[in-house]
């Protein structure tokens, strides 16, 4: 699989995995860190006399579940191990495939909360034989509120296994939640607060009013060949994609509300480069792992410094270049000014297209803290006379 040496993730974490021992692992997208816990899990599963259901990996979007179960496909091709992902979504045939697979045990199980608890309380399905839990985008599920979830999930299962934790950052909560379900953990810690070296990094202050004709002026001007677009709520994604449809341009809003069968689709098109752009929020930025990505541009600023790492994340992977572009209004000057301070360097701003006419100056230290999410910004722009 093109497999030379191991990345920081997985040197310091396959031996520890190998010892039974359980993680702790600081460790952001895009580091290696699916082949870090499934090789050795493999390797553990080989030398397995009895075959039962070994290893249920927990993820917190459908999107990452196919995205590890692919993986897994890949890794252990030759090895007769199977794998199937358990997620929400799909018609009564789906909810039947993954409750039978889940009952004659297929090795590895990668799950949604939602739906493996949905499962389990049918009563038919057993942990009893399992050796090792993963807990993968761990931060990202306790955001999503899946706390008290993961937490009864584990009351399923034998208190006598392996667990492996890994998260891209290590807020309370992380903590709370790895002293209640790991024993003795060995703790991994790989920088997450850096943006590849081959991603160029750039800024445009901007009122709200004027950001749907920079994009449209980004995107005439530069012809990338692949491209997302990120915004932090899903009723903006809706609004950039019907905005898009409307002017004929090759993209499409990616949500939670369109149905499991068209979020494939419209993945699967944006893989194979049938479709160019493609709109979406925090969570596609941790449930997509696509090489080649032009440019990344944040339509507003990530309201989690490290989500901005994750965001820009998705381009210039695997040691190529790429563009990330943010889009800052006077509302989230402090906060882009934050991420600025986390990757220890200053992006540089560059100057709106004279048609625009001017954007807000770059005060930070002068802007008043953005309020609190959900709240109607009215930065719309200066006033005409």
């Amino acid at each position: 699989m093109g497999y030379e040496k191991p990345t920081p993730i997985q040197q310091q974490a396959i031996p520890v995995i190998l010892e039974n021992k359980d993680i702790i692992a600081c460790a952001q997208t895009g580091t290696g860190k699916t082949a870090a816990y499934i090789l050795p899990v493999i390797n553990k599963i080989i030398h397995t006399d009895h075959r039962h259901l070994n290893t249920l990996v927990i993820a917190p979007t459908r999107e990452l579940a196919q995205q590890i179960d692919q993986q897994i496909e890949g890794f252990a091709y030759f090895t007769g191990i199977s794998s199937i992902p358990v997620y929400g979504g799909g018609d009564g045939a789906t909810w039947d495939v993954q409750r039978k697979a889940l009952e004659q045990g297929a090795d590895i199980v990668i799950a949604t909360p939602g739906r493996l608890i949905a499962l389990l309380q049918g009563g038919t399905v057993v942990f009893d034989h399992l050796k090792h839990l993963i807990l993968d985008e761990a931060d990202r599920m306790l955001d999503m509120g899946f706390f008290d979830d993961i937490v009864r999930i584990i009351s399923y299962l034998p208190k006598q296994r392996q667990t492996l934790l890994f998260s891209a950052t290590m807020p309370p909560r992380i903590r709370q939640l790895a002293n209640k379900i790991l024993q003795h953990p060995v703790e991994i810690n790989i920088a997450v607060a850096k943006p590849a070296a081959g991603i160029l990094q750039q800024a445009y202050m901007v009122y709200d009013a004027q950001k749907p004709a920079l994009l449209s002026f980004l995107l005439k001007t530069h012809k990338w060949n692949s491209v997302i677009i990120f915004s932090s709520t899903k009723e903006m994604v809706k609004k950039l994609g019907a905005q898009f449809e409307r002017n004929g341009l090759p993209a499409k809003a990616f949500h939670s509300d369109l149905e499991q069968s068209e979020r494939e689709e419209i993945l699967r098109a944006f893989k194979s480069r049938q479709l160019s752009i493609l709109i979406g929020t925090d969570v596609l930025s941790r449930g997509i792992d696509v090489e080649g990505i032009s440019a990344v541009i944040n339509y507003d600023v990530p309201p989690d410094p490290e989500d901005y790492v994750h965001r820009v994340g998705r381009t210039a992977r695997a040691e190529t270049t790429g563009t990330a572009i943010t889009f800052i209004n006077d509302l989230d000057q402090r906060r882009f000014h934050t991420i600025e301070t986390l990757i220890g360097s200053n992006i540089p701003k560059l100057d709106l297209p004279a048609s625009l006419g001017p954007g807000p100056a770059y005060r930070p230290e002068e802007r008043p803290k953005r309020p609190f999410p959900g709240r109607k910004s009215y930065n719309r722009g200066p006033r005409r006379r």
